[in-house]
């Protein structure tokens, strides 16, 4: 299995750019147990993306650089296979936890750091279940450790439950005074340590841990740390040659028995480096989820912003219940602003994929699922149920003011034209050898089913069943257009079908 998963790797890496200083590192080697599922933690969807995804394209983003390595490890080739290969982008197998061996975040770093040659950047590390993660707060953290001089920094949040259900790591830092009362000056308020939940809870109740920062001692007692409230987020940024040179200094005396990334904290403070922490712009934006309810919660959250980027653009019948993937929200804002009121109608329960294009005065009804290359003209109404799918690289093409009714099903490469109605319950498909061409001003409608046929203006079809058929615009005598009903194919397999005894 590592051999197949190294291969697959291999495949996927791309070389890093050269000319740029910055670098992610997103850590995708957990499965997550106690997310309680067959699939990765880390392929878990936020708004109908895998969190993984939203975190490699928060930070490429943010930190303005292609260059990214993404470690995986547990159900690695299906988190490779669903990030895919891309410019600037590495992988790393961290192959300790596969085999049950001890791992942890600073494992996964130097696994990652092996992937490229040393080099004078800053290097960014982010979790990659942390699936509300957007640009604005990659591009805020890396502004704040490029303004400040300083070797490691870390973006911190606060945790406001009971001490008692916060299991994070808690920042420690220098305070007003130290152990013998003393001031500490310009030094107070900086990093001393991030000491993770389990290990505080391993030490004795009414017990207390000494912590030295620049030759000062620090007492801290269980309780003291058990209450701090300021939490680490595993995200942190590094001077690269800081990073390499004391990563190997890391151990695993530790509760977890892992190599934590965390543990740099008090490594760079014993050879003189700087550490600092900046809390984080947004609480929501650094969630990462290790239940199913957690991530639960981060998908309505994830629901609510959407919700809020468009409540005052277009109308959102149930602003609870509703899909638009985050692309076809930017064409909608867009849209706005460059031709003004849309008075698009969005129903209850809507599901709108990416690739799907709206226009001014469309309105979906609920329900309704739109996927892959679908586009709508103006004033297209879509009706409760229906679904309008295309595969990839095939394009739908709804024009102008035309209709399609309740549950009916569209599927493929299919032109409708203005002021066409597809009625209730009707299937059509179109395919790539033969593309389905409906006219302007048609109506079908009854039980139909047509395939990769050509349909001239003004028909109407009822109750047919036609496939690869030119559908002519035939005149009466009184200029009527001749309607087209009851056309069904011959029927087969008669001598399977037989009286019951």
């Amino acid at each position: 299995m590592a051999t197949d998963t190294r291969r697959l790797l291999e495949q996927l890496q791309r070389p890093l750019a050269a000319d740029n200083p910055r670098l992610g590192i997103v850590l995708a080697a957990g499965h997550g147990k106690r997310i309680r599922s067959a699939t990765s933690k880390m392929l878990h969807e936020i708004w109908g993306r895998p969190t993984v995804q939203r975190v490699a394209d928060a930070v490429a983003k943010g930190v303005e650089s292609p260059n990214q390595v993404i470690v995986v490890g547990i159900k690695g080739e299906e988190v490779a296979r669903t990030l895919d290969a891309r410019e600037g982008r590495s992988f790393a197998y961290q192959e300790s936890p596969v085999l049950g061996l001890p791992g942890g975040t600073g494992d996964a770093v130097r696994v990652a750091l092996e992937q490229f040659d040393s080099g004078d950047r800053t290097v960014y590390v982010f979790p990659g279940d942390m699936g509300l993660l957007t640009q604005r707060v990659v591009a805020q953290f890396r502004q704040d450790f490029e303004a400040q001089s300083c070797d490691m920094m870390v973006l911190t949040g606060l945790y406001d439950g009971a001490a008692e259900s916060n299991y994070y790591g808690r920042i420690v830092r220098v305070p007003d005074v130290d152990a013998q009362g003393s001031p500490t000056g310009e030094d107070a308020g900086r990093v001393v340590a991030i000491k993770e939940h389990k290990d505080i809870l391993g030490l004795p109740i009414g017990g207390s841990e000494q912590l030295d920062y620049k030759g000062q001692s620090f007492t801290f007692t269980r309780d003291e740390l058990l209450h701090i409230n300021e939490i680490n987020t595993l995200v942190v940024a590094f001077r690269e040659s800081a990073l390499r040179e004391h990563i190997g200094a890391m151990d695993t005396d530790n509760v977890q028995g892992e190599l934590m990334l965390t543990d740099l904290v008090e490594i760079f403070n014993r050879n003189g480096l700087i550490v600092r922490a900046v809390p984080a712009v947004s609480e929501e934006e650094i969630l990462g989820f290790n239940v199913k309810s957690v991530w639960r919660q981060m998908e309505t959250i994830a629901t609510r912003r959407s919700y809020e980027r468009l409540m005052d653009i277009v109308t959102i019948v149930d602003e609870e219940d509703f899909f638009l993937d985050d692309d076809v929200i930017d064409q909608i804002i867009a849209l706005d602003e460059r031709s003004g009121p849309l008075d698009i109608v969005i129903g209850k329960g809507v599901q709108v994929g990416a690739g799907v294009q709206l226009a001014p005065k469309v309105h979906l009804g609920d329900r309704c699922r739109l996927s892959g290359g679908v586009l709508l003209g103006e004033g297209v109404q879509i009706g409760p149920g229906v679904e309008l799918s295309t595969y990839p690289e095939q394009t739908m093409h709804l024009r102008a003011g035309s209709q399609v009714l309740a549950r009916s099903v569209l599927k493929g490469n299919l032109d409708l034209g203005e002021g066409s109605r597809i009625e209730s319950g009707v299937l059509m498909t179109g395919s790539d050898t033969h593309p389905m061409r409906v006219g302007k001003g048609v109506t079908i409608k009854g039980t139909s089913y047509l395939y990769g046929c050509q349909v001239d203006d003004d028909v109407t079809i009822e109750h047919s069943v036609i496939k690869s058929r030119h559908v002519h615009r035939v005149l009466r005598r009184d200029g009527s257009v001749q309607p087209v009903r009851y056309v069904l194919p011959q029927p087969e397999g008669l001598d399977s079908i037989a009286p019951l005894d």
